[in-house]
């Protein structure tokens, strides 16, 4: 039996959480940036943070306050390991930016002190503890960034008990694009501007949208995705956050998008276009943002992408 490893990497992308119309129950993977983390086996037990790169260059040391720490903690915790680890992390998804920066730090870590077992647990299985890591960005941890940066591509949560996640269809020659403006939104601020209830009649919409997107998706029926990528639930609560996104919304819908809408809490915008679309479609999207005096970095990637992956230890 070949021993395992002393040392093991992994990586995990940026997500877009909701994916508009699909509050708490949609997840997309978006694979233009990615989160890597690196587990070194240490003899003392519990976890340990090691150096820190990329984006940020100090992040907390205490298990309870480092979504990474955290995760790599539940699965020791889960395996009963008899080692401990040191985890080196590097951020190339945004803090704070709607991105699943926090989910795809805890998955990565989860993904590389899995790889430590001698018996490592399927990527499915890895599910809750890198919950557990979301855990210390929002309490209780929303499931749409973690499973999507878990499994890749697009992801529902049909149960949560027992979790039922599963991977969805996705649609031929779609891109997507993204734009991070220059500001950050806390999950739990942008969650605390949310009502309690909503009219019957927004509930109708917001079921039909949610059943023609899906529909659309698994049929690769664009007019279905179009009708459908709207949220009449979520995003009118939260455009105090943003002002800008009416009128980047309706730069990319005049440029050929299908849709565009916050991604995940925000402040970031997300719009899937044709392809053949997408450049002029950021272009739109990029002047509308100058327009309205806000600095925004752009990403692009398709739709179809890997979630967690074991990388090459250097």
């Amino acid at each position: 039996m070949t021993s395992a490893p002393s040392s093991a990497r992994a990586s995990a992308p940026a997500s877009i959480g909701n994916v508009g119309v699909g509050f708490d129950v949609l997840g997309l993977a978006f694979d233009a940036v990615r989160d890597s983390v690196t587990a070194h086996r240490t003899r003392a037990p519990g976890v340990q943070l090691g150096t820190v790169s990329g984006l940020v260059q100090d992040l907390p040391a205490e298990v309870n306050r480092n979504c990474a720490l955290a995760a790599g903690q539940a699965v020791l915790d889960a395996a009963g390991a008899g080692f401990g680890c040191r985890i080196d992390i590097h951020k190339g998804v945004p803090l704070s930016a709607g991105m699943g920066g926090s989910a795809a730090s805890a998955v990565a870590a989860a993904g590389a002190v899995n790889a430590l077992l001698e018996t490592p647990f399927e990527t499915g299985d890895l599910l809750l503890p890198a919950m557990q890591g979301e855990r210390v960005s929002a309490d209780p941890p929303p499931w749409d960034n973690v499973m999507a940066s878990l499994l890749g591509g697009l992801v529902i949560a049909a149960r949560l008990d027992p979790p039922l996640i599963r991977r969805l269809p996705l649609p031929d020659g779609i891109a997507c694009i993204l734009f991070h403006p220059e500001r950050k939104i806390e999950t739990r601020r942008a969650r605390e501007l949310l009502s309690d209830s909503i009219s019957k009649d927004i509930a109708v919409e917001h079921a039909r949208n949610i059943a023609s997107f899906v529909a659309g998706c698994a049929s690769n029926d664009r007019e279905l995705i179009a009708s459908g990528l709207r949220d009449v639930f979520i995003e009118p609560q939260r455009l105090p956050l943003l002002p800008e996104l009416a009128s980047v919304q309706a730069a990319a819908l005049d440029a050929g998008a299908l849709g565009c809408s916050f991604s995940g809490s925000g402040p970031s915008v997300f719009a899937w276009v044709p392809d053949d679309q997408a450049k002029v479609c950021g272009a739109a999207m990029a002047a509308a943002f100058a327009a309205a005096g806000c600095g925004a970095r752009p990403y692009h990637a398709p739709l179809i992408c890997d979630g967690l992956r074991l990388e090459p230890v250097a």
